[in-house]
């Protein structure tokens, strides 16, 4: 008799990422343990997880990974998720309030502001915010959608304006593992997990957006529309010309060569 395989996987339990996770908690071969983007790295780099969904940004920040191409987290244009909330106009921000754990938001937000407004804010941990009339927001997620912030008129979705800006589509996080070791099936099974979740949208968005105060239509454009699952040559060289930007803008130190999985 041989021993069964269990491959640990490590993800978010964002909305966003439900599709992605869609049925891993429930089969007995794989370990789904989900946490916040910024400690996914620490997850590979312990050996803790075989394959994690992995912010694109922290790629750069670990010697051997390799993305596994059987799905990510990005968008074609507007994210709707994704933006800057500000009380002035965007090229006047002196400072930008941001969720430390996302670091690909951060760092695309650095990124944005540098090469289409000229401008270098500080960056604050919007815990500690203190606010001020040159003081914007970066905010992901259900914030967005749900309690968008009042009194802020001008608005910024960072999708967009990464479209606008290299006219490529953009990658937050991506299925990531480290080179060398044997995945096995999990790959193929992986793509599967996010074309079964994709086709089970209702029911993700009935379990998980509506109880967080989604609107069921916004909801569902949101999975169908606005993200993007797959990872194609085009998303491959976005994740490129972003690692290339942020060594330009010296958020990384290193610009490591993007090497992939092969799908089974």
């Amino acid at each position: 008799m041989t021993n069964r395989v269990i491959h640990r996987i490590a993800s978010v339990s964002y909305f966003n990422a439900t599709p992605l996770n869609f049925g891993l908690d429930e089969q007995p071969d794989m370990r789904l343990a989900l946490d916040v983007p910024s400690r996914l790295i620490d997850r590979l780099m312990n050996g803790e997880a075989d394959v994690a969904l992995l912010p694109v940004i922290d790629y750069q920040r670990m010697e051997g990974l390799c993305i596994v191409p059987a799905g990510a987290i990005g968008c074609d244009g507007p994210t709707l998720t994704v933006r800057i909330f500000s009380p002035s106009p965007i090229q006047q921000i002196e400072s930008l309030a941001c969720d430390p754990d996302s670091h690909t938001s951060v760092a695309l937000a650095r990124i944005i502001l540098a090469e289409r407004y000229g401008i270098r804010p500080d960056f604050v941990d919007l815990s500690k915010a203190k606010g001020g009339s040159k003081q914007a927001k970066l905010l992901i997620g259900d914030k967005v959608v749900c309690d968008e912030p009042a009194g802020y008129e001008h608005q910024l979705d960072l999708g967009a304006a990464w479209k606008e800006l290299t006219g490529l589509p953009f990658v937050f996080a991506a299925w990531t593992a480290r080179h060398g070791v044997d995945l096995g099936d999990l790959p193929a099974r992986l793509e599967r997990a996010k074309r079964d979740g994709l086709a089970h949208a209702s029911e993700l968005i009935a379990r998980h957006a509506i109880p967080r105060g989604w609107p069921a239509g916004i909801a569902l454009q949101y999975l169908t529309v606005y993200l993007r699952y797959d990872v194609s040559e085009r998303q491959l060289e976005a994740i490129r010309t972003f690692h290339n930007l942020a060594r330009k803008h010296h958020l990384i130190e290193t610009l490591r060569p993007l090497v992939t999985y092969p799908l089974v």
